[in-house]
């Protein structure tokens, strides 16, 4: 491990080496995230089974791993390439685009022009699927043409976010729980991850109906108020985008043909602008997106149950408690789509 806790550590030499057996390289990518190559997404069905663990394993540690193709993927290449990871299953609840290959329900295909992709998708930090108990595992991003003035993703490893709040909000965080504003789910803001081992933070800024927090030394839980509410967005946005000067995100652009996976446990993500500038400024982009059943349900912890009520009344005047829609607005002039 380096000495900076805001680092992550290099590849680990056995897991490269599996991957080099079977003809692959992996290097990291600075500051997170890794790049592979070697290995044939054409046919992911052929990697053998080692090889498809110790990817998994880096990616569970530096939150995604990017695959620079030589060969040009098809949509059905990408999809397969997508269920090697967590719950090895699509799980798709994105509407789907005309343009859409096939009309493939699983693709959610994204672009900066509406005729060619449903626009404007995801500029808050995020993680995918939180209105479900079990959580999408991975997502998989496959650029299918790249702006060619810059429009790429925004990665921040949430393990390494934790480490990087004072030890007062790291207690603090550990005793709040997030309500998805169009489900009810609640989550923990802070989770284990059950593959690195890491505390690791998660909320979604754009699908945040209440905060609940349990008392600190005593039971029972609390609502947080707007103010409050206001005040860990706002926090929850500034530890992640610290990362970029601290060395734990990454502003991430795609080269053609790029496939990029993420492990959705351990890094949030989000458009970066530029992805969302019109055509006669960045010129055409188009990716397709995946998201892939998760393997366990991210559980509150001190009895809370799962689900709670949140199109119902509120269980505490004072706070907040906001049903449908994108949640909770934590700032007035932000796009909050997601």
């Amino acid at each position: 491990m380096t000495d900076n806790p805001t680092r992550l550590p290099p590849i680990d030499p056995d897991r490269a080496a599996i991957i080099a057996r079977a003809g692959g390289t992996i290097d990291a990518l600075d500051p997170i995230g890794a790049a592979v190559s070697g290995i044939d997404l054409t046919a992911p069905e052929a990697i053998p089974p080692e090889v498809v663990e110790a990817l998994e394993h880096e990616m569970a540690h530096r939150g995604f791993i990017v695959f620079r193709n030589e060969s040009e993927l098809s949509p059905d290449d990408f999809l397969r390439a997508s269920v090697l990871w967590g719950g090895r299953e699509l799980h798709s609840t994105h509407g789907v685009h005309p343009q859409t290959p096939g009309g493939n329900p699983h693709i959610f295909r994204l672009s900066n022009d509406e005729r060619h992709g449903i626009p404007d998708v995801g500029p808050q930090w995020h993680n995918d699927g939180s209105f479900l108990p079990a959580t999408f595992s991975h997502a998989g991003y496959h650029i299918i043409r790249p702006a060619e003035n810059g429009g790429g993703t925004h990665f921040a490893h949430q393990g390494l976010a934790f480490d990087a709040l004072p030890a007062d909000k790291q207690e603090r965080w550990q005793r709040l729980f997030s309500v998805n504003s169009a489900s009810g789910v609640v989550h923990p803001l802070v989770h284990r991850h059950p593959v690195s081992g890491r505390n690791s933070i998660w909320l979604h800024l754009g699908m945040t109906g209440a905060v609940l927090e349990k008392l600190p030394d005593q039971d029972g839980f609390r609502l947080l108020t707007a103010d409050e509410l206001t005040a860990l967005c706002q926090d929850y946005n500034a530890i992640l985008n610290a990362g970029f000067e601290n060395g734990y995100a990454a502003a991430f652009e795609y080269g053609e043909n790029d496939c990029v996976f993420i492990d959705n446990l351990a890094v949030a993500h989000r458009a970066s602008p530029e992805a969302h500038m019109p055509v006669e400024q960045q010129s055409l982009r188009i990716m397709h997106r995946s998201t892939v059943k998760g393997a366990q349900d991210l559980a509150p912890r001190f009895g809370l149950p799962q689900h709670v009520p949140i199109d119902g009344p509120t269980p505490d005047a004072r706070g907040v408690w906001q049903g449908g829609g994108v949640g909770f607005r934590w700032s007035a002039d932000i796009p909050m789509r997601n």
